[in-house]
């Protein structure tokens, strides 16, 4: 499997396990000229936007997935998002990052994971 195609297995089942927690999926693979937002959801329970980052690992070898979510990756997440809310004319909507790290068959989920200077 290329990286692609992995990516897209693994933002499926983050999206089922986000599923069996109320989100709403809106969006996936949003593309900016800063990067990628893997999905863009909706949690209906507190009614907030989601953008969620989903990193996979199959072993700790190299690190977890959470550790992959550096300083300059926030800033061109937040970016992202700032343009996917402008494009799609979404105001007054509160929102969130939150990361999905899937380690083997482990997911591991963190809301508002991203939060301070980059927001």
């Amino acid at each position: 499997m290329n990286n692609r195609s992995i990516g897209t297995k693994y933002e499926g089942i983050a999206m089922d396990y986000l599923s069996k927690k109320g989100y709403v999926e809106m969006e996936r693979n949003y593309y900016s000229r800063y990067g990628e937002l893997d999905l863009i959801c909706r949690d209906n329970k507190k009614g907030e936007i989601v953008f969620v980052e989903v990193k996979y690992r199959k072993s700790i070898e190299y690190g977890n997935g959470l550790e992959s979510i550096t300083r300059s990756k926030q800033r061109k997440l937040v970016k992202t998002a700032t343009i996917y809310l402008k494009d799609k004319k979404i105001k007054d909507i509160p929102y969130r990052f939150d990361i999905i790290s899937i380690l083997g068959d482990e997911i591991e989920h963190i809301e508002n994971a991203i939060w301070g200077e980059y927001l």
